[in-house]
């Protein structure tokens, strides 16, 4: 799946210039243009498999360019949103629009602006790798160039290779190049680094932050906490099949000890009401030594002014950084591991 919009990541184009339809005039939309409806559209989303309930009033947007997330653990209903998403699955209610287009009864054309990785891929084991891109370039109209692609995805040294004898990281960046050969419009990535080493991780986020930058919108699928903050503009946090929040990382990490923190040890004693009276702290604690300061907006700024127009130096100051695993365990009780269960 995947079509026109202009894409240039370094030497790679996963783009096209191609006529653009205003959505005013019944287009259904370009990278990069100014959008009148969201990319992606999900209302109340439900899927159930017999008695266990995958999928639970799920509803989101996502708007065009946009890198939005859906983190949870393993079996949260991630990856049954996502296929719900693109078509491959049924929801028993709910409704779902890309760029407008309902997946099931305008298949055809989400196939031609819809990219999709999916979490397990099954592939022949005795095709090459360059036959496994060519046949799928030969599917769209104006494809990405293959060469430049699996060299972006390092796999250019692999291109005479049986797809069998890749490793399994390997299999995973043949996956995100077959999603992004047609130049989509959105692209669909589910655990997309799951199997690459932490260098080759970095490098995909790269490639997808590039792949963004060009006004391609992508949904990610993941459960890996770090790549969700490094990517995402907002995230869906999912569990038990249900949205439990929706925010910028920033915010839900923020949310999770109640604004930002500090620490430092004043270099003499103070009245903790000096702090409190500003408008952007929240709460002044005593840790033996230490003070904690927890607030909102230039915290940091106005805690150590206002203490050295009162004569203190606020030493050793430290940033309590919270972050999605804690906005998570805030959230649900429970810890997500690098695996992406729970505990």
């Amino acid at each position: 799946m995947g079509v026109p919009g202009s894409a240039t990541i370094g030497r790679l184009d996963v783009g096209a210039d191609r006529p653009k339809t205003p959505a005013s005039q019944g287009g259904i939309g370009w990278p990069g243009q100014a959008a009148s409806r969201p990319a992606v559209e999900i209302a109340h989303l439900r899927k159930t498999y017999g008695a266990l309930v995958a999928v639970d009033d799920v509803s989101f947007s996502v708007a065009e360019g946009e890198i939005f997330g859906i983190l949870g653990p393993n079996g949260a209903g991630k990856t049954t949103t996502a296929e719900c998403a693109i078509g491959l699955r049924s929801p028993d209610s709910g409704t779902i629009r890309l760029m407008g287009l309902d997946p099931h009864a305008d298949a055809a054309k989400i196939h031609e602006i819809v990219g999709v990785q999916l979490q397990a891929s099954a592939l022949p084991p005795k095709l090459r790798v360059g036959e496994i891109l060519d046949m799928y370039r030969s599917f769209y109209r104006d494809p990405a160039d293959v060469g430049e692609l699996i060299e972006v995805l390092g796999l250019a040294g692999k291109r005479h290779d049986y797809y069998r004898s890749l490793s399994g990281g390997q299999r995973q960046r043949l996956s995100i190049a077959l999603a992004l050969i047609g130049r989509p419009k959105i692209a669909v990535l589910d655990e997309m680094t799951t199997g690459l080493d932490p260098q080759a991780r970095r490098d995909t986020w790269e490639l997808i932050e590039g792949v963004r930058d060009r006004g391609v919108t992508i949904l990610l699928v993941t459960h890996f906490m770090e790549e969700a903050e490094r990517l995402c503009d907002r995230v869906a946090l999912i569990d038990n099949g249900r949205v439990v929040a929706l925010d910028t990382p920033a915010r839900l990490a923020a949310q999770a000890r109640g604004g930002k923190s500090m620490r430092f040890l004043p270099s003499a004693p103070f009245d903790d009401r000096l702090l409190k009276e500003l408008p952007e702290v929240r709460r002044v604690e005593r840790e033996g030594a230490r003070v904690v300061v927890t607030g909102t907006g230039e915290l940091v700024n106005a805690v150590v002014l206002t203490l050295a127009a009162a004569g203190v130096t606020a030493r050793d100051v430290q940033l309590d950084s919270s972050n999605l695993e804690d906005a998570f365990v805030r959230l649900t009780g429970r810890h997500l591991d690098k695996e992406g269960a729970t505990s």
